[in-house]
């Protein structure tokens, strides 16, 4: 059987700038159709923004996607803002987000820190919830984030929670992410606007991993308190951003989950195998309310 390929992109139904608490706004886009299921999608990072890719794992047909830049990320502002940025002002964006939507409840589906999200958000507003997609959870541990930077070049390995407007160690880190998610090729050469985006993107990330990403308490015993909502969890067997014993560690605490490995997948979300399967969950939630076909 050939591999299911994310959708054709389209225009967006409607983008929005969502004035939050702090000086923060939001940059809000809403892609598919307004009659369809409502989906918030929850980027990774922390700092990355919403790609393209993203949205394009839904069928636009059924789907209402909500793509939202957190705050200090993408195209909201202040760009790589961190003050009166931390995990629970981003779960207090959320409600205000479906609120402002009049969404009663919605399909939450992150990648990596956006699935650290989402299961946060899950046990924040429970009724909000109608089922998780959890693309490579990051937990956030010590020891996750000591593994990132173990093997890095000495300046970043050594520089990075001081990271404010360094355009040498950005350019250092975007290379080393590039090689150690199993990205194929050369990263992207970086211009002077690349590189801007780079520093106010890991500006973000080091502020919120210097915190240990301002957990309340280790993930898998957050997620063991979320409601049993149909949950699928997705993890390249070949990971080394977020290792798979953390996936094995939230599977045990979510015995009504699904743990699916994707073999010889790392952490990129473009990998063809990870897009298959991304797809064609979508569609089998989109038909019955469940993930399996």
């Amino acid at each position: 059987m050939p591999l299911a390929e994310p959708y054709p992109d389209r225009p967006p139904l409607r983008s929005r700038v969502l004035p939050v608490a702090g000086g923060h706004r939001l940059h809000v886009e809403e892609w598919g159709v307004d009659e369809g299921i409502p989906a918030v999608v929850l980027h990774g990072g922390p700092g990355s923004g919403c790609s393209p890719l993203l949205r394009r794992f839904f069928d636009p047909a059924r789907y209402r996607v909500i793509c939202v830049d957190q705050r200090g990320a993408g195209r909201s502002e202040p760009r790589g803002g961190i003050d009166h940025n931390t995990t629970a002002d981003l779960l207090a964006d959320l409600r205000v987000l479906r609120e402002t939507l009049h969404i009663d409840r919605w399909l939450v589906v992150g990648g990596s820190w956006g699935a650290t999200l989402a299961i946060l958000h899950a046990q924040d507003d429970p009724d909000a919830v109608t089922g998780l997609l959890l693309r490579s959870t990051f937990l956030a541990r010590a020891s996750d984030i000591d593994g990132f930077f173990r093997d890095a070049p000495p300046a970043l390995r050594e520089g990075w929670r001081t990271l404010v407007a360094q355009r040498e160690l950005a350019q250092a880190w975007w290379q080393w992410e590039h090689v150690f998610s199993g990205k194929s090729g050369a990263p992207p050469a970086c211009d002077a606007a690349m590189l801007d985006g780079l520093v106010a993107r890991y500006r973000v990330q080091s502020h919120y991993l210097a915190h240990g990403c301002f957990l309340p308490a280790p993930l898998p015993d957050l997620a063991a308190r979320l409601p049993p909502v149909p949950t699928l969890l997705l993890h390249g067997s070949a990971d080394r951003v977020c290792p798979g014993d953390g996936a094995l560690a939230l599977r045990e605490r979510m015995p009504y989950a699904t743990l699916r490995w994707i073999d010889a997948v790392g952490h990129d979300p473009a990998h063809p195998a990870m897009a298959d399967v991304m797809v064609r969950a979508l569609d089998a939630f989109a038909v019955s309310g469940r993930f399996e076909p």
